[in-house]
């Protein structure tokens, strides 16, 4: 009897349990097996996902609706719908800041890649698309284990406007073009839809671009992210801070959009309809689910006053386009808020249709994930030998030389037999991982790397801490530099200085880590190595003036095996390529309002500009800036600097007459490019050469820039068109190729916020060489093609 009562509560419990490689515990949704779900139309897998969407949302009850508005989704057990939370971190390896991550099972942890600023200044976007790649098989297996969901909040592509920004480190930096890059690289490799791009359920994650949109303030004086209203103008929305979110949608399909705290103009981003609704959905076609940042519905009625009552709060964000609330508003008010009027129900089907839709595409409604796709990742996956390799060759790749006076570097292993280790970051164990970082395979902290390379190390922190409030370890500190043969100093940052929800004051290294750097140059009797690990720029031109300092290296936060990466580097088993995705700035840069949000310079106050394209200030470092063990030289080839466009019916020459920055007037004439139909069938192939002068083989990247005619005002002095990274061998040259399509690359945005191109002399710029193009538009029926046209044609 106990043996018969012991099997029938199997077969009762079993549809609702069961699968992972480990046995794990974990329900599902549409078990065949279960005869009350199995005849479900939302089960089917051969009807479309729109069909099976609205099967599932017109079997709930308006309570049952309300509870999948939160994260942490409600399971819905007369359906066999079970709980789901939405919320999983994988910034730059997967990270439990989210609920959706746990490292308390099987898997303890997984690899974690370099902080994205250290890869965004590898320029590398193979590179990219293969850590996202990493980051989505270990995510399945953790998923498949029962240890992370489906649903990853990543990456951020919001624009380093700022250097003193405490979450800069997330990003790829300051310039739109790096990071709309980045984001399709990344979003198309994290969702897997690569390898079968048009199956409805291909989804292997799926991956959340945020936080939209200009959003770079966590605290600055009296100013919050959750109450700073950024008044952006028309033309810095369109050519600085929307880009990355366009690319991340249009090309790289992304299937979430996270909105921001902070208002726009006056308006909430997560109850602004004409960003939410008209732009993401309507102009870009996003298919996928909008979540808000954590609590930011919450804040529109509690920090920032906008609306009277919560229920205003709830109405306003469904109304507007989200779908769902990191937090707990939505789940608390939306019943309220259609009892009283403010909201009708058909506002939360529209954001069911959307959650669903998601759930749907990731196979979370097709049965026994045993029987699915990537039901063979498991533990076996996570901390491979091939993932730990990437993240070294990601670093490797990232770190930039930024000083290398005399050659000093690299240092030669039968010269330098002894070496002083010296700084608070040369031992941390964490700081190399940077912000949402999960539990990594293993750190290699730069004394462990080191080792690797010298056995007499002597090892001093200096400053107990990155604040370095105490000089009581500099004795120590300069004891031993005076007997070493070479002194490395890792000094820098860390997330006390900058992370979320902490902006800097200075852009100094902090407390008196300048001083201890000075003081341990003086005492040494060999080259002195600085090594600056932080996110964000630091004002180090005490250093780079200094002839006792030798060579400054930025490694951001380097990840994992950031020490070994580092030892490779500094003894020349690795050519340093890496080059500078932000501008650093020097200390003067923070009388600049950190809540002035204008990119262009203005004359009449003084103010500077922002980031490489408008900053007219000094800079300690320029943006793409990175040296080498060996140097480079640059040649365009190409004979033809004219390009004729075209003419195409009912398109015309614009006019504008301006006074420029110059104070001169203008007359210039332009293309708008929205209505230039013949955009997409105009571009033209341009090649590079790349001479490699030095001994040693080089991973290098090469930059193209424009360089536009000034017709109108808020001209970029130039914008980055292009990158790419080449293995240079050493006394060899190396053919780049770059494709140039002028409605794209060679356009800027008016004062009004449309994108024009114009008529006229633009330069293309790489490195030293710089290359006139005239282009002009045809004034008749144009037929006869141009050479450089239809060769293009042809790529």
């Amino acid at each position: 009897m106990k043996t018969f009562s012991l099997l029938m509560l199997i077969l009762i419990l079993l549809p609702l349990i069961t699968y992972g490689n480990a046995g794990s515990a974990i329900k599902f949704a549409c078990d065949p097996r279960n005869a009350a779900t199995k005849s479900y139309a939302f089960c089917n897998t051969s009807l479309p996902v729109k069909d099976r969407v609205e099967d599932i949302i017109k079997r709930l009850t308006l309570e049952e609706k309300v509870g999948q508005l939160d994260t942490t989704a409600e399971g819905i057990e007369r359906m066999g719908i079970p709980p789901y939370e939405w919320w999983s971190e994988s910034l730059h390896g997967i990270a439990p800041n989210g609920p959706g991550v746990r490292f308390n099972g099987t898997i303890k942890a997984a690899t974690t890649f370099p902080q994205v600023i250290l890869t965004a200044a590898s320029f590398n976007e193979t590179l990219w698309s293969l850590i996202a790649g990493a980051v989505a098989v270990e995510a399945r297996a953790m998923h498949n284990l029962g240890q992370a969901g489906l649903t990853f909040w990543a990456p951020n592509i919001n624009i380093f406007r700022d250097p003193r920004w405490g979450r800069g480190q997330e990003t790829p930096g300051e310039d739109p073009l790096i990071t709309s890059r980045y984001a399709v690289a990344y979003v198309t490799a994290l969702q897997g839809e690569r390898q079968k791009p048009q199956q409805p359920t291909s989804l292997m994650l799926s991956a959340c671009c945020k936080h939209f949109i200009a959003y770079d303030l966590e605290k600055w004086n009296n100013y919050s992210r959750y109450s700073f209203d950024a008044l952006v103008n028309q033309q810095d929305l369109e050519d600085t801070f929307q880009p990355p979110f366009k690319s991340c949608i249009e090309e790289g399909h992304a299937s979430c959009m996270m909105c921001s705290y902070n208002q726009i103009n006056g308006v909430p981003a997560c109850a602004n309809y004409d960003l939410l609704s008209k732009t993401i959905r309507s102009g870009w076609q996003f298919e996928g689910y909008i979540t808000s940042d954590c609590d930011a519905v919450a804040v529109i009625y509690e920090n920032q006053k906008y609306v009277n009552t919560p229920e205003d709060a709830v109405a306003d964000v469904l109304k507007a386009g989200l779908d769902i609330n990191c937090g707990t508003y939505l789940l608390r008010y939306a019943l309220s808020a259609i009892q009283k009027g403010k909201l009708h129900e058909s506002s939360i089907d529209r954001a069911l249709f959307n959650l669903f839709s998601v759930r749907i595409r990731l196979g979370l409604f097709d049965g026994d994930p045993n029987y699915q796709r990537y039901a063979n990742l498991g533990h076996q996956d996570v901390c491979s030998d091939d993932h730990r390799h990437l993240a070294l060759e990601a670093a490797r790749q990232g770190i930039v030389l930024l000083k290398n006076k005399d050659n000093t570097l690299p240092l030669t292993k039968s010269k330098v037999t002894s070496l002083a280790l010296i700084g608070p970051n040369a031992n941390a164990l964490n700081t190399s991982l940077g912000d949402y970082a999960g539990t990594p395979c293993k750190i290699i902290t730069p004394l462990i790397g080191l080792k690797n390379y010298i056995k007499r190390i002597s090892y001093s922190p200096g400053c107990q801490y990155v604040n370095c409030t105490s000089t009581d370890g500099f004795e120590a500190a300069e004891r031993i530099a005076a007997k070493a043969d070479a002194v490395i100093m890792i000094m820098g940052l860390d997330q006390t200085q900058e992370t979320e929800d902490c902006d800097r004051i200075n852009l100094t290294l902090p407390g008196e880590q300048q001083k201890l750097v000075s003081i341990v140059a003086g005492a040494s009797k060999g080259p002195v190595v600085l090594v600056l690990m932080c996110g964000g720029p630091v004002d180090v031109s005490f250093a780079k003036e200094d002839p006792l300092i030798s060579s400054i290296l930025w490694i951001g936060y380097p990840g994992e095996a950031g020490g070994q990466s580092l030892a490779e580097v500094i003894f020349g088993d690795y050519n340093p390529g890496g080059r500078l995705p932000i501008t650093w700035y020097p200390q003067d840069f923070t009388k600049v309002p950190m809540n002035v949000m204008n990119m262009r310079p203005n004359s009449s106050t003084g103010y500077p500009g922002r980031t490489y394209r408008f900053y007219t200030g000094e800079t300690v470092f320029k943006f793409g800036y990175g040296l080498s063990y060996s140097d480079y030289s640059y040649n365009f080839v190409s004979s033809n600097n004219q390009i004729i466009l075209p003419s195409v019916f009912g398109n015309h020459i614009h006019s504008l007459s301006e006074v420029v920055s110059s104070g001169n007037k203008v007359e210039s004439h332009h293309i708008y490019v929205d209505e230039y139909t013949a955009c997409e069938k105009i571009k033209f192939a341009l090649q590079v050469l790349v001479y490699n002068h030095g001994r040693m083989d080089g991973s290098h990247v090469v930059l193209l820039f424009s360089k536009p005619p000034a017709t109108h005002r808020g001209v970029p002095q130039k914008q980055l068109i292009g990158f790419t990274r080449v293995h240079a061998a050493s006394g060899k040259s190396t053919k780049v190729d770059f494709v140039v399509r002028p409605c794209e690359h060679l356009s800027t945005v008016a004062e009004d916020g449309r994108r024009i191109l114009s008529i006229g002399l633009h330069t293309l710029i790489t490195g030293d060489s710089q290359l006139p193009l005239s282009l002009s538009l045809a004034t008749h029926n144009f037929k006869r093609k141009l050479s450089i046209l239809e060769h293009s044609s042809r790529q």
